[in-house]
């Protein structure tokens, strides 16, 4: 099952596929690689920037909608608590 959502705004349809979040990182991951190989001309660093900063904000995006969804989640059940997520070291 494919676990998309999508969100209705201004009269626009935006999806934010889950499943490819991962593929987006890690394109972005290695845009930035070979940006910073530096073995690029400039026309080819401009195309991987200008991609970069289109995959940054589908992240963004993505994320962002996640966060609101599990914000209602909790609001839903009521007895769940939101704190700060801290890594473990």
């Amino acid at each position: 099952m494919k676990k998309s959502v999508t969100k209705k705004s201004n009269n626009t349809d935006q999806t934010y596929d889950l499943k490819k979040f991962e593929s987006y990182l890690n394109e972005l991951e290695k845009l930035v690689e070979r940006m910073e190989q530096g073995d690029q001309t400039l026309e080819q660093s401009l195309e991987d920037f200008e991609r970069g900063v289109a995959l940054t904000k589908i992240c963004e995006q993505t994320l962002a909608h996640a966060e609101q969804r599990v914000e209602q989640l909790v609001k839903k059940h009521g007895d769940l608590k939101l704190e700060p997520f801290s890594p473990e070291e």
